[in-house]
């Protein structure tokens, strides 16, 4: 299987050549039910056409250059209102947005976390989990992370 970063090498140009922001992916992997998630991004939102526009062109380039063995489902969709966070970039554009947070392990016994972001720097990211309760994170410890959108 290629890693998540090979995917993104091969799967970005793709997005960007066709004018949308490959926010990130996701791969899980579950034998004949594996799935491989893209998310794409364009400042004036994302539609059906658009998914299925990106979704055939990366699906002709999964095709010929086979980075995944075996089966898998593409889906292409856009990021939603509980948008995933992949890149420091995207928890600076977000500072002061709630998010949910899961670390890849333990800290202070937990690993998941609900709060604002407070501050982005180079690697470490602070998070608010309310009452005055701050926690600093370094970014390779986190496994996973949605906006939480109010309502």
């Amino acid at each position: 299987m290629t890693s998540k970063t090979e995917l993104e090498t091969l799967i970005e140009p793709v997005v960007d050549g066709l004018g949308y922001e490959l926010v990130g992916i996701e791969y899980v992997p579950q034998g004949k039910h594996s799935i491989l998630r893209v998310f794409i991004d364009k400042p004036e939102g994302i539609n059906v056409d658009d998914c299925s526009r990106v979704s055939r062109q990366i699906s002709g380039v999964m095709d010929v250059e086979d980075p995944i063995h075996g089966e898998y489902n593409l889906e292409v969709s856009s990021p939603g209102l509980d948008r995933p966070l992949f890149k420091i970039q995207h928890y600076q554009q977000f500072i002061g947005e709630r998010c949910a947070v899961r670390l890849k392990r333990l800290y202070e016994g937990r690993r998941k976390f609900k709060g604002a972001i407070v501050s982005v720097t180079e690697d470490v990211l602070t998070f608010n989990l309310g009452e005055d309760l701050t926690i600093e994170v370094p970014f390779n410890e986190i496994d996973k992370a949605n906006l939480e959108p109010e309502f």
